[in-house]
Protein backbone atom coordinates (compact mmCIF):
# COMPACT_ATOMS: atom_id res chain seq x y z
CA UNK A 1 0.00 0.00 0.00
CA UNK A 2 2.19 2.81 -1.25
CA UNK A 3 1.01 6.36 -0.98
CA UNK A 4 -1.30 7.39 -3.81
CA UNK A 5 0.43 9.25 -6.64
CA UNK A 6 -1.65 11.96 -8.33
CA UNK A 7 -4.77 10.55 -6.65
CA UNK A 8 -4.60 7.06 -8.17
CA UNK A 9 -2.29 4.39 -9.53
CA UNK A 10 -2.47 1.63 -12.09
CA UNK A 11 -1.31 -1.97 -11.78
CA UNK A 12 -1.17 -4.76 -14.32
CA UNK A 13 -3.76 -7.39 -13.35
CA UNK A 14 -1.56 -10.38 -14.12
CA UNK A 15 1.36 -9.26 -11.95
CA UNK A 16 -0.94 -8.24 -9.10
CA UNK A 17 -2.71 -11.58 -8.93
CA UNK A 18 0.58 -13.47 -9.18
CA UNK A 19 2.56 -11.41 -6.69
CA UNK A 20 -0.02 -9.85 -4.41
CA UNK A 21 -0.70 -6.15 -4.12
CA UNK A 22 2.48 -4.55 -5.41
CA UNK A 23 1.94 -1.21 -7.07
CA UNK A 24 4.92 -0.62 -9.29
CA UNK A 25 3.45 1.68 -11.93
CA UNK A 26 1.51 4.92 -11.91
CA UNK A 27 -0.11 7.06 -14.55
CA UNK A 28 1.87 10.06 -15.66
CA UNK A 29 -0.81 12.75 -15.47
CA UNK A 30 -2.53 14.44 -12.56
CA UNK A 31 -6.14 13.96 -13.65
CA UNK A 32 -8.56 12.23 -11.33
CA UNK A 33 -9.59 8.94 -12.89
CA UNK A 34 -13.22 8.70 -13.97
CA UNK A 35 -14.98 5.37 -13.46
CA UNK A 36 -17.81 4.95 -15.94
CA UNK A 37 -21.19 4.38 -14.31
CA UNK A 38 -19.71 4.37 -10.81
CA UNK A 39 -22.42 3.72 -8.24
CA UNK A 40 -22.81 6.31 -5.48
CA UNK A 41 -22.88 5.16 -1.84
CA UNK A 42 -26.05 5.15 0.22
CA UNK A 43 -26.77 8.33 2.16
CA UNK A 44 -26.98 6.37 5.42
CA UNK A 45 -27.04 2.85 6.81
CA UNK A 46 -28.51 1.50 10.04
CA UNK A 47 -26.20 0.74 12.97
CA UNK A 48 -25.81 -2.83 14.19
CA UNK A 49 -25.95 -2.90 17.98
CA UNK A 50 -23.25 -4.25 20.27
CA UNK A 51 -20.12 -2.11 19.82
CA UNK A 52 -18.80 1.43 19.53
CA UNK A 53 -17.52 1.73 15.97
CA UNK A 54 -16.77 4.09 13.12
CA UNK A 55 -17.27 2.52 9.71
CA UNK A 56 -16.70 3.88 6.23
CA UNK A 57 -18.41 1.56 3.72
CA UNK A 58 -18.28 1.82 -0.05
CA UNK A 59 -21.10 1.72 -2.55
CA UNK A 60 -22.28 -1.69 -3.81
CA UNK A 61 -20.32 -1.80 -7.07
CA UNK A 62 -17.61 -3.65 -8.98
CA UNK A 63 -14.88 -3.12 -6.37
CA UNK A 64 -12.02 -5.60 -5.96
CA UNK A 65 -10.77 -4.64 -2.51
CA UNK A 66 -9.52 -1.95 -0.15
CA UNK A 67 -6.24 -0.83 1.42
CA UNK A 68 -5.10 1.69 4.02
CA UNK A 69 -2.18 2.87 6.12
CA UNK A 70 -2.83 3.54 9.81
CA UNK A 71 -0.88 4.54 12.91
CA UNK A 72 -2.16 2.30 15.70
CA UNK A 73 -3.90 3.96 18.65
CA UNK A 74 -3.24 4.10 22.38
CA UNK A 75 -5.74 2.27 24.61
CA UNK A 76 -6.93 3.10 28.12
CA UNK A 77 -9.23 0.50 29.67
CA UNK A 78 -12.09 0.88 32.13
CA UNK A 79 -10.87 -0.89 35.28
CA UNK A 80 -14.49 -1.47 36.33
CA UNK A 81 -15.02 -3.64 33.25
CA UNK A 82 -12.59 -6.46 33.91
CA UNK A 83 -13.58 -9.85 32.51
CA UNK A 84 -15.01 -11.91 35.41
CA UNK A 85 -13.83 -15.23 33.94
CA UNK A 86 -10.47 -14.13 32.50
CA UNK A 87 -8.30 -12.27 35.03
CA UNK A 88 -6.19 -9.60 33.36
CA UNK A 89 -8.62 -9.07 30.48
CA UNK A 90 -11.46 -6.62 29.94
CA UNK A 91 -14.97 -6.71 28.52
CA UNK A 92 -13.94 -4.10 25.92
CA UNK A 93 -11.70 -5.05 23.02
CA UNK A 94 -10.35 -2.56 20.44
CA UNK A 95 -10.02 -3.53 16.79
CA UNK A 96 -9.04 -1.89 13.49
CA UNK A 97 -9.96 -3.75 10.35
CA UNK A 98 -11.03 -3.93 6.74
CA UNK A 99 -13.71 -6.15 5.26
CA UNK A 100 -16.48 -6.45 2.77
CA UNK A 101 -19.75 -7.99 1.71
CA UNK A 102 -20.24 -9.94 -1.50
CA UNK A 103 -22.64 -12.70 -2.47
CA UNK A 104 -24.41 -12.33 0.90
CA UNK A 105 -21.19 -13.16 2.75
CA UNK A 106 -19.59 -10.72 5.19
CA UNK A 107 -15.89 -10.51 6.10
CA UNK A 108 -14.06 -8.67 8.91
CA UNK A 109 -10.28 -8.88 8.48
CA UNK A 110 -7.62 -6.84 10.25
CA UNK A 111 -6.14 -6.32 13.72
CA UNK A 112 -7.64 -6.92 17.15
CA UNK A 113 -6.21 -6.53 20.67
CA UNK A 114 -5.17 -10.06 21.64
CA UNK A 115 -3.23 -12.35 23.93
CA UNK A 116 0.35 -13.25 22.99
CA UNK A 117 2.70 -16.13 23.62
CA UNK A 118 5.31 -15.13 26.18
CA UNK A 119 9.03 -15.90 25.87
CA UNK A 120 8.54 -18.87 28.23
CA UNK A 121 5.97 -20.35 25.83
CA UNK A 122 2.96 -19.55 28.02
CA UNK A 123 -0.05 -17.68 26.67
CA UNK A 124 -0.38 -14.30 28.37
CA UNK A 125 -3.27 -13.76 30.76
CA UNK A 126 -3.59 -10.21 29.44
CA UNK A 127 -4.23 -9.03 25.92
CA UNK A 128 -1.00 -7.27 25.00
CA UNK A 129 -0.78 -6.56 21.27
CA UNK A 130 -2.69 -6.01 18.06
CA UNK A 131 -2.73 -9.32 16.20
CA UNK A 132 -4.24 -10.21 12.79
CA UNK A 133 -7.63 -11.90 12.61
CA UNK A 134 -9.84 -13.14 9.78
CA UNK A 135 -13.59 -13.68 10.03
CA UNK A 136 -16.24 -14.68 7.50
CA UNK A 137 -19.92 -15.48 7.82
CA UNK A 138 -21.42 -18.67 6.43
CA UNK A 139 -22.46 -18.90 2.78
CA UNK A 140 -25.34 -20.54 0.95
CA UNK A 141 -22.79 -22.82 -0.76
CA UNK A 142 -22.40 -24.63 2.55
CA UNK A 143 -19.17 -22.88 3.53
CA UNK A 144 -19.14 -22.44 7.30
CA UNK A 145 -18.57 -19.28 9.29
CA UNK A 146 -15.07 -19.08 10.73
CA UNK A 147 -12.91 -16.85 12.94
CA UNK A 148 -9.15 -17.29 13.14
CA UNK A 149 -6.11 -15.43 14.41
CA UNK A 150 -2.61 -15.23 13.00
CA UNK A 151 -0.21 -17.56 14.85
CA UNK A 152 0.88 -16.32 18.28
CA UNK A 153 4.36 -15.26 17.16
CA UNK A 154 6.15 -12.00 17.89
CA UNK A 155 6.51 -11.23 14.17
CA UNK A 156 2.72 -10.92 14.07
CA UNK A 157 2.30 -8.53 17.02
CA UNK A 158 1.84 -4.80 16.53
CA UNK A 159 1.72 -2.03 19.13
CA UNK A 160 0.43 1.49 19.75
CA UNK A 161 2.25 4.10 17.67
CA UNK A 162 3.41 1.67 14.98
CA UNK A 163 2.43 2.41 11.39
CA UNK A 164 0.95 -0.51 9.46
CA UNK A 165 -0.35 -1.00 5.94
CA UNK A 166 -3.35 -3.30 5.48
CA UNK A 167 -4.92 -4.53 2.27
CA UNK A 168 -7.74 -6.87 1.35
CA UNK A 169 -7.92 -7.88 -2.32
CA UNK A 170 -10.01 -10.30 -4.36
CA UNK A 171 -7.31 -12.36 -6.14
CA UNK A 172 -9.60 -14.95 -7.76
CA UNK A 173 -13.10 -16.33 -7.49
CA UNK A 174 -13.79 -17.34 -3.86
CA UNK A 175 -10.44 -16.12 -2.53
CA UNK A 176 -9.27 -12.86 -0.93
CA UNK A 177 -5.74 -11.94 0.04
CA UNK A 178 -5.06 -10.10 3.31
CA UNK A 179 -1.70 -8.42 3.93
CA UNK A 180 -0.64 -6.39 6.95
CA UNK A 181 2.90 -5.06 7.27
CA UNK A 182 4.81 -2.41 9.17
CA UNK A 183 7.49 -1.87 11.84
CA UNK A 184 9.58 -4.61 10.21
CA UNK A 185 6.83 -7.25 10.44
CA UNK A 186 4.48 -8.79 7.88
CA UNK A 187 1.54 -11.22 7.81
CA UNK A 188 -0.07 -12.47 4.59
CA UNK A 189 -2.91 -14.94 4.17
CA UNK A 190 -5.19 -16.09 1.35
CA UNK A 191 -8.67 -16.65 2.73
CA UNK A 192 -11.46 -18.69 1.13
CA UNK A 193 -14.78 -16.81 0.77
CA UNK A 194 -17.30 -18.50 -1.53
CA UNK A 195 -19.43 -15.38 -1.97
CA UNK A 196 -16.58 -13.31 -3.42
CA UNK A 197 -16.48 -13.53 -7.24
CA UNK A 198 -14.52 -11.48 -9.78
CA UNK A 199 -17.67 -10.82 -11.81
CA UNK A 200 -19.82 -9.79 -8.84
CA UNK A 201 -20.67 -6.47 -7.24
CA UNK A 202 -19.93 -5.93 -3.57
CA UNK A 203 -18.89 -3.39 -0.97
CA UNK A 204 -15.74 -2.89 1.10
CA UNK A 205 -15.25 -1.13 4.41
CA UNK A 206 -12.82 0.32 6.94
CA UNK A 207 -13.65 0.07 10.66
CA UNK A 208 -12.30 1.35 14.00
CA UNK A 209 -14.10 -0.20 16.96
CA UNK A 210 -14.39 -0.91 20.65
CA UNK A 211 -15.94 -4.38 20.54
CA UNK A 212 -17.65 -5.68 23.68
CA UNK A 213 -17.50 -9.27 24.90
CA UNK A 214 -20.73 -11.30 24.43
CA UNK A 215 -22.64 -8.15 23.49
CA UNK A 216 -23.34 -8.60 19.77
CA UNK A 217 -26.80 -7.37 18.85
CA UNK A 218 -27.35 -5.78 22.26
CA UNK A 219 -27.21 -2.11 23.29
CA UNK A 220 -23.66 -0.93 24.02
CA UNK A 221 -22.54 -1.27 27.62
CA UNK A 222 -21.42 1.90 29.40
CA UNK A 223 -17.63 2.06 29.62
CA UNK A 224 -14.79 4.49 30.28
CA UNK A 225 -12.51 2.67 27.81
CA UNK A 226 -10.92 4.94 25.21
CA UNK A 227 -9.03 4.22 21.98
CA UNK A 228 -6.99 7.33 21.31
CA UNK A 229 -5.55 8.92 18.17
CA UNK A 230 -5.66 6.25 15.51
CA UNK A 231 -4.42 8.02 12.38
CA UNK A 232 -5.31 6.85 8.90
CA UNK A 233 -2.70 8.23 6.48
CA UNK A 234 -4.67 7.13 3.40
CA UNK A 235 -7.31 4.65 2.26
CA UNK A 236 -8.17 3.52 -1.27
CA UNK A 237 -10.36 1.08 -3.19
CA UNK A 238 -9.32 -1.33 -5.95
CA UNK A 239 -11.18 -1.68 -9.23
CA UNK A 240 -10.61 -3.29 -12.63
CA UNK A 241 -10.56 -0.61 -15.34
CA UNK A 242 -9.52 -1.40 -18.93
CA UNK A 243 -7.97 -4.70 -17.82
CA UNK A 244 -5.83 -3.00 -15.19
CA UNK A 245 -6.34 -2.80 -11.43
CA UNK A 246 -6.76 0.84 -10.45
CA UNK A 247 -6.35 2.17 -6.91
CA UNK A 248 -8.66 5.14 -6.29
CA UNK A 249 -8.92 7.25 -3.12
CA UNK A 250 -11.62 6.29 -0.62
CA UNK A 251 -12.90 9.85 -0.51
CA UNK A 252 -16.19 11.22 0.77
CA UNK A 253 -18.08 10.62 -2.48
CA UNK A 254 -17.23 6.89 -2.26
CA UNK A 255 -18.41 5.94 1.22
CA UNK A 256 -21.28 5.97 3.67
CA UNK A 257 -20.06 7.30 7.03
CA UNK A 258 -21.24 5.56 10.19
CA UNK A 259 -20.56 6.38 13.87
CA UNK A 260 -22.40 3.93 16.08
CA UNK A 261 -24.28 4.04 18.38
CA UNK A 262 -24.02 7.84 17.91
CA UNK A 263 -21.58 10.59 16.97
CA UNK A 264 -21.27 11.53 20.67
CA UNK A 265 -18.58 8.89 21.24
CA UNK A 266 -16.21 9.94 18.47
CA UNK A 267 -13.69 12.69 17.83
CA UNK A 268 -12.72 12.76 14.15
CA UNK A 269 -10.33 15.35 12.74
CA UNK A 270 -9.40 15.70 9.07
CA UNK A 271 -8.48 18.51 6.72
CA UNK A 272 -9.98 18.80 3.24
CA UNK A 273 -6.79 17.30 1.82
CA UNK A 274 -6.90 14.39 4.24
CA UNK A 275 -10.53 13.64 3.42
CA UNK A 276 -9.65 13.56 -0.29
CA UNK A 277 -7.28 10.60 0.28
CA UNK A 278 -9.25 8.74 2.95
CA UNK A 279 -7.17 10.05 5.87
CA UNK A 280 -8.16 11.18 9.36
CA UNK A 281 -7.27 11.12 13.07
CA UNK A 282 -9.79 9.32 15.25
CA UNK A 283 -10.56 8.78 18.95
CA UNK A 284 -13.35 6.53 20.29
CA UNK A 285 -14.55 7.00 23.86
CA UNK A 286 -17.15 5.07 25.83
CA UNK A 287 -17.75 8.34 27.69
CA UNK A 288 -19.59 10.77 25.44
CA UNK A 289 -17.31 13.48 24.04
CA UNK A 290 -20.11 15.79 22.87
Amino acid sequence: MRRLIFGFSLIGLGSLVACGINKTQSLSNNKEIVIANEVLPEAQKPCFAGAYYRKLVSSHDYWRGIEGTVVLPTITFDEDRRHPKKPGQYLDNPSIYLGGSMGNQETDIGLTWEVVKEENGQVSKQRKAFRPFLRRTEHVSGQLAIFENAPAKKEYYWYAGEEVKMSLFLVSDKKVRFVVEGAGKKFERDFDCDGYLLSAVGEFKRVNAIDQVANEGKPVQATKTKVLNAEWKNTSLFRLVNNNIVSVPFKKTRYTEMMCPSVDYFDVKASVQQVSVGAERLTISGVALK
